[in-house]
């Protein structure tokens, strides 16, 4: 009976490569020999339906007849046998630093790893003022942190550092394994000194060597020139610190108060004035103020009309390196007496006769 190569993979027949390599590393993890539980038969079923799926000419023979000619998967099986180190025909395409990494210590590829502290993520609240102008805050967190004492070296200042008898200082052991596979570089982190290579002769008393320690920290945060409402800042390492490791980062993500007056769009300031009947047809100038608080005249031309915008060029936004000064632009209301004196009744009355 033929095999079904889909079936060992436990992939549909339609999966992409990308697919077909994830169901390989899984399988391969699963069923390698030297892994307990491990199965050579299967791992061997599993490394021909791969050698044939993932090439596209063995893979259309195979969807086509069922099987493929000799020469095609046969040969990559026959070669799974004397396969000697990385140099084997029977993994073509395939990185074995990805497969086996998880039980060989990652296969000499990049040594240990170095732990990463835990991100923090906060909220502000800013004036509008403060997101046009720019702005620093302060706030105060609760959160692990270096230790001030020994500045994250958990030593007891005044001591020397000394070299980590365990690993010679080297912060680290390469070890190598020997399999059916060849031979594999297996590289492991030093308890002992935790990857540093050294150790302080005397703790730190305030952390207890370990460099790190949960206190309230604050924290000054520079607010840009132009933000917008929901853009988030990024202070690089300002977050959860870790004994031994680099510390995350600190995410602020940015809350704008409303002004009473003033509108953000784009680079420009938009805000609504209520013009009066009479100024709206005769013409008048009014008087406004920016948002630093200077007095800015506005000229209500003769017959403005309800929903006009008016424009101040270059009294919006400040120019930044990236954008040019915006505008203020005025959107004209005008007001309608809802109640009149009997003599401006009589007026209204007079310019109804007029036409207007």
């Amino acid at each position: 009976m033929a095999k079904d190569y889909y079936e060992t993979l436990g992939v549909e027949r339609g999966a992409s490569k990308d697919e077909l390599k994830k169901a390989f590393h899984k399988m391969a993890h699963k069923y390698h020999p030297d892994k307990a539980g491990g199965n050579e038969a299967k791992f061997k079923e599993v490394n021909e339906a791969y050698q044939v799926l993932s090439d596209d000419t063995k893979r259309q023979q195979y969807d086509a007849y069922g099987q493929v000619p000799p020469g095609g998967a046969g040969a990559g099986h026959a070669g799974f046998d004397g396969f000697n180190g990385f140099g084997g025909g029977g993994f073509d395409g395939v990185d074995l630093g990805d497969i086996f990494g998880d039980f060989f210590g990652g296969g000499g590829r990049g040594g240990p790893q170095v732990e990463r502290g835990g991100d923090i993520s906060i909220d502000i609240e800013i004036t509008f003022e403060e997101s046009i102008y720019g702005a620093q805050r302060k706030v105060v967190l609760g959160k692990t942190s270096p230790c001030d004492t020994c500045s994250g070296t958990g030593a007891k200042p005044g001591t020397k550092m000394k070299k980590c008898g365990t690993c010679a200082g080297k912060g680290k052991f390469t070890q190598m394994r020997k399999t059916f596979l060849g031979n594999f570089s297996t590289v492991t982190t030093c308890d002992t000194c935790h990857g540093l290579g050294d150790l302080p002769e005397e703790k730190c008393k305030t952390c207890a060597g370990l460099g790190v320690l949960k206190k309230q920290e604050e924290i000054a945060i520079n607010v840009p020139q132009g933000i917008r409402a929901g853009e988030m800042l990024r202070m690089s390492g300002r977050g959860e610190a870790v004994a031994h490791g680099v510390p995350g980062d600190l995410y602020i993500r940015i809350h704008v108060k409303p002004h009473a007056i003033y509108r953000r769009e784009g680079n420009n300031l938009v805000m609504d004035l209520d013009v009066k009947f009479t100024d709206a047809i005769l013409g008048a100038t009014y008087t406004i103020k920016n948002l630093e608080g200077k007095s800015l005249d506005v000229k209500i031309p003769e017959g403005v009309k309800y929903g006009d915008v008016l424009r101040l060029r270059e009294k919006g936004i400040p120019a930044t390196s990236r954008n040019r000064a915006g505008d203020i632009l005025i959107t004209v209301r005008i007001k309608t007496p809802t109640k009149l004196s009997r003599k401006a009744q009589k007026l209204v009355e007079e310019l109804k006769g007029e036409g207007l």
